[in-house]
């Protein structure tokens, strides 16, 4: 097990490299050249490959060893991929609403219709709430983030507001939502992981997240005002 995670650890940075590695201009040497083009390497695609080689090689391991034959190998690969399937077309749907959104202007909309009422020192704990809400809704950070953040930072140029606390207020809710969600894949694992009841493993881990919620929230508020 170790091994094949090692090899996708070492992966990314060298995928990321090759991935960007022809977005350079031009550099003083070639270790310039590498960590320019890890920056502007492309992220998904890094991933992509890192865990192919590494599934390729714990193939290969598996294969040297007895362990595993071919045909169980590749069917195990199989179904791996088709459980995360679900979770995949909940992305795609996730993005496809975020780019609507920005198409739509929602952001700008939303932004005219609360600009009579809602104050900017409000604004980073509405966020942080109206985020927290949907990834629990969809059991997603990264869904909500794609919805949120199109919606989240027209609002705050036009309330005025830090836009560096709104995108921390949208990535934080995000994040925290999805730790409370029950369809969470996070909280799903974590249930299987250790062997006990999926429902128990969410209603005892609510209090603790629900209390870093609510101080998170009153600290927004004062931020808000304070900033």
């Amino acid at each position: 097990m170790i091994v094949p995670l090692l090899i996708m650890v070492f992966m990314m940075p060298v995928n990321l490299i090759y991935t960007g590695w022809n977005s350079v201009q031009t550099s003083s040497s070639f270790f310039n050249h590498a960590m320019e083009a890890i920056g502007k390497g492309s992220g998904s695609s890094a991933v992509l490959y890192a865990v192919i080689t590494a599934l390729l090689v714990a193939m290969a391991m598996y294969f040297i060893q007895g362990i595993m034959k071919p045909k169980e190998a590749v069917a195990l690969t199989l179904k791996g991929i088709s459980e995360l399937m679900p979770l995949a077309l909940l992305m795609l749907l996730a993005f496809a609403i975020g780019d609507a959104c920005k198409e739509l202007e929602t952001g700008v909309y939303i932004a005219n219709v609360t600009k009579g009422w809602l104050s900017p020192e409000l604004l980073p704990a509405v966020v942080f709430i109206i985020s927290s809400f949907i990834a629990f809704s969809t059991g997603t950070s990264w869904g909500t983030f794609a919805i949120m953040l199109a919606i989240s930072i027209p609002m705050s140029n036009i309330h005025g507001a830090d836009l560096t606390i709104i995108v921390a207020a949208t990535l934080g809710g995000g994040v925290f939502g999805d730790h409370c969600s029950p369809i969470s894949d996070t909280s799903i694992i974590s249930s299987m992981a250790s062997a006990s009841d999926h429902i128990d493993h969410v209603k005892t881990q609510l209090p603790y997240a629900l209390i870093g919620g609510l101080i998170t929230t009153a600290l927004y508020v004062l931020i808000g005002y304070l900033g």
